[in-house]
């Protein structure tokens, strides 16, 4: 597996792992604004405390994923091909490929 694709594999792990905190704590601050009346309180004060521990491990996993991409982008080598964005180009190929 070359570099690359194992940047690829640990965003795709790391999106999977965001996207479930975010599904719980949008679940778990849903619950307070509904329930914190009516709970006692060592529920709300966990519930409290998760949000915020499952907040900044988002916002964490989130940067991860931002260095990951652009540390992908060093690892890609891109080739330019002008005559590919043309439907009709003037030589059927380019003498430097």
């Amino acid at each position: 597996m070359s570099k690359s694709d194992k940047v690829k594999e640990q965003i795709a792990y790391l999106k999977f792992w965001l996207g479930v905190m975010v599904v719980t704590d949008i679940s778990l601050v849903g619950w307070l604004v509904s329930s914190a009346g009516s709970a006692p309180a060592h529920q709300v004060v966990g519930a409290l405390v998760a949000v915020v521990v499952i907040t900044v491990t988002g916002f964490a996993v989130h940067r991860r994923v931002e260095r990951l991409i652009d540390a992908l982008e060093g690892l890609q080598t891109w080739k330019f091909f002008p005559q590919s964005f043309c439907s009709r180009s003037l030589s059927p190929s380019p003498s430097w490929l």
